[in-house]
């Protein structure tokens, strides 16, 4: 998490807290080291934050204390609650950390909504694939080693260049071109055995890519 990310999480926990926090509770939500919130609540604090107190003690903000507003609108505040919420359908843990953390952000900036309720089942995370792995890999263009097994229950090793993830309600399709098959290929998570980066990239690619497989979409359906 960037710095400045981390300075605005720090200020959102403790604005929500009722009680002072001490540095490993915050240290624990943001998955960093005391040290580190330290640091940072020292540097708020040399920045004019009105955050009170010290280590050993802990820290609250003072009540009234609030950052430039965001507004949304009913219907807005709406879509945004439900999508929050459907995250943790994705089977995605880290992907659920940053929805909880950008629905602290979004909080004072939008209606309350407590009438449109979501179910958490969905996906089962996969003890085979590191989903915040995955992402980093299609962000920064990293090609992929997957071992995968077909619905024929065949194994097969695949090198391959990720592009996009599609969430179902029940499971998680890789859309990526395979460089044995010279296509693309949409791999399910559930049938990955094992995924790793190989240490070579694609990059410059990625959206040119996305673009052409896009295209096949409107076309034709992409074998698995």
């Amino acid at each position: 998490m960037a710095k400045t990310s981390r300075f605005f999480e720090i200020i959102q926990i403790l604005r929500a807290a009722d009680t002072p926090l001490m540095a490993k509770e915050i240290a624990r939500e943001l998955e960093v080291s005391k040290r580190t919130i330290y640091r940072d609540i020292a540097t708020l604090q040399a920045m004019r934050t009105p955050i009170h107190g010290e280590a050993g003690v802990g820290y609250i903000i003072r009540e009234g204390y609030d950052l430039p507003p965001i507004n949304f609108d009913q219907e807005e505040a709406e879509a945004i609650t439900v999508g929050l919420s459907m995250v943790a359908r994705t089977g995605d843990a880290d992907l659920l950390k940053a929805a909880k953390r950008a629905a602290r952000k979004l909080h004072d900036a939008a209606p309350v909504v407590d009438h449109l309720l979501t179910s958490s089942w969905g996906v089962q995370p996969s003890d085979a694939v590191n989903m915040k792995a995955l992402r980093l890999a299609i962000r920064e263009e990293q090609k992929l080693d997957i071992r995968y097994r077909a619905k024929t229950g065949v194994d097969s090793t695949r090198i391959v260049l990720p592009l996009a993830l599609i969430f179902y309600f029940d499971n998680v399709l890789l859309v990526a071109w395979c460089e044995l098959r010279r296509a693309f290929r949409h791999f399910r998570i559930d049938r990955m055995t094992s995924c790793r980066a190989t240490g070579d990239t694609f990059v410059g690619e990625g959206k040119a890519l996305r673009e052409e497989w896009d295209a096949t979409q409107r076309s034709s359906t992409v074998e698995t």
